[in-house]
């Protein structure tokens, strides 16, 4: 019996490291089609959720500050996100998705609004981007070592909550931050239709509140799951969710931003982007570290996208206080500088 020879054998080597390479690819494709998915799913349950959250608790007579807190600076996408990625113990991602949509929101959710038209900038968003500031460099402080436990997830929730109260206390009106206009549109429909004698059931409102609820959490799932299954290396799971996972769940800020500026900005849509900053930072990582105490092997991974995130905030003040609004000067120097914090990141640092 004679043995194959060397070319041969070869020739079967090459065939099946092929095949294998062909089998590696379509997984590949398989969980990118499942992060397409769960984004959809995510931005979709976010939407739907906010929505009808704001209805259902007038409804149900929630107080005006709960609902501040609820609502004031909300991004759902994120949140939900950060605490699957906790309860799947990959806290590259959670910390990853904060950081990264926090970027994506300063320099391209704001600056697709400042190309389409004029964002305006007053002493009101200005005061929100302001306070913001110190709650990201405290944040900042507790993420650089690459570990946040509970009682720092404690703390940071508390800060929000003290960021919505000196908002409220400085303005003595609820911030108009966020999903709260959707409260005042509830709170004038209702009005409405209490006038007329209609009788509108919260029922309706509840079922769509869940409905969104269980969206996000299933497109948090499978977001997470699927950046796990592209790689189980830390440092690659960072820069995927600092990239891919940032950019997807801060994309629904990207299109209200586009849709308010099309439509003529208001301050109110422009502190919704601005207020979702500090809500990220405090909110997300903190419910995240309550769920699960967040921890990375290499803290190093972090800080050029932490100087990143506090850099795109500041850039963002600077340009607003020359003329009291982004135009399309801004626009341009936002838009460019997201390119380059991704080439710093994936290029420079590889």
């Amino acid at each position: 019996m004679k043995l194959p020879g060397i070319a041969s054998q070869l020739k079967i080597c090459q065939a099946l490291m092929q095949q294998v390479l062909r089998l590696e690819v379509l997984v590949i494709l398989f969980w990118g089609l499942l992060i397409v998915v769960g984004v959809v799913f995510i931005v979709w349950g976010a939407e739907t959720f906010a929505e009808h959250l704001g209805a259902a608790a007038v409804r149900l007579q929630v107080s005006s500050f709960a609902l501040a807190l609820l609502l004031a600076g909300a991004e759902p996408e994120e949140l939900a996100t950060a605490v699957a990625a906790s309860l799947r113990d990959v806290p590259a991602i959670a910390f990853g998705d904060v950081v990264g949509a926090n970027i994506a929101i300063c320099l391209v959710a704001l600056g697709v609004g400042a190309w389409i038209a004029p964002l305006p900038f007053n002493k009101r968003v200005m005061r929100y981007a302001l306070f913001g500031l110190p709650i990201g460099v405290i944040a900042t402080s507790f993420i650089w070592d690459g570990e946040i436990n509970r009682l720092e997830g404690l703390f940071l929730i508390g800060l929000y909550v003290l960021y919505v109260g000196v908002i409220w206390c400085v303005e003595r009106k609820p911030p108009a931050l966020g999903e709260t206009g959707e409260v005042a549109d509830a709170s004038e429909k209702l009005e409405i239709e209490q006038k007329k004698g209609i009788q509108h059931r919260v029922g309706k409102d509840l079922l769509l509140v869940f409905s969104g609820f269980f969206g996000m959490i299933l497109g948090s799932i499978l977001l997470v799951e699927a950046v796990r299954q592209i790689s189980q290396v830390e440092a690659t799971q960072t820069k995927l969710a600092l990239t891919l996972v940032g950019f997807a769940t801060a994309f629904e800020l990207v299109i209200l931003a586009w849709s308010t500026a099309r439509r003529g900005a208001t301050e109110a849509a422009v502190a919704g982007v601005v207020g979702s900053f500090a809500y990220n930072v405090t909110m997300t990582l903190g419910a995240a570290a309550i769920v699960r105490p967040l921890k990375i092997v290499d803290a190093s991974l972090l800080h050029f996208p932490l100087i990143a995130m506090l850099g795109s905030l500041v850039l963002v003040i600077v340009l607003a206080s020359f003329r009291g609004y982004l135009g399309k000067p801004a626009a341009v120097i936002l838009l460019s500088a997201y390119p380059l914090f991704l080439i710093r990141l994936l290029v420079l640092s590889s």
